[in-house]
């Protein structure tokens, strides 16, 4: 058992680009991958919980998001850090693809993807958090019982280190 810190992806792991699905496309933000090593180091699962409207809206593929996301991984193995796991929801209201509907419920703000990881992982509720930057990040947040940290900086890991005490 072990706290967790729960990432939304886009606009605080990488620049917000709108539909950032293909690895040309992905840049890291300033010091993300400092910042998710620093909770590596210190013994949090680490996680990333993000909404991709552009799966349920036909824009790109499920694959795509998986290859990106193992892209990600790739890229922070260099510095000897890690995302433990991804959840994504594909899911939009008015999305072409009606094959996600049932799955509604994984859409920040709703709670569907902190309650995936809370079944799949031995977590710490009481010590994990969410860092986002809307305010449906910090709603889902709040909604499950954890503290949510609204992220609009340019430095991740000067923002972590200001608002999380490791």
């Amino acid at each position: 058992m072990k706290p967790a810190i729960f990432f939304d992806r886009d606009g605080v792991l990488n620049i917000e680009k709108g539909y950032v699905f293909k690895i040309s496309d992905f840049e890291w933000v300033l010091d993300a991958p400092q910042a998710i090593k620093l909770f590596n180091e210190n013994n949090y699962h680490t996680f990333v919980v993000t909404n991709q409207s552009g799966i349920g809206r036909g824009i790109y593929s499920e694959k795509d998001v998986e290859n990106l996301h193992k892209y990600m991984n790739d890229e922070l193995s260099k510095i000897s850090a890690r995302i433990d796991d991804f959840f994504y929801s594909p899911y939009h209201p008015e999305g072409i693809n009606k094959n996600y509907d049932h799955i509604s419920h994984l859409r920040k703000p709703s709670t569907g993807m902190l309650e995936l990881a809370f079944q799949k992982w031995e977590i710490i509720k009481e010590e994990s958090f969410m860092i986002g930057d809307n305010s449906t990040d910090i709603e889902c947040a709040e909604m499950y019982g954890i503290k949510g940290h609204l992220f609009k900086e340019k430095s991740l890991l000067e923002f972590v280190k200001k608002v999380i005490k490791l």
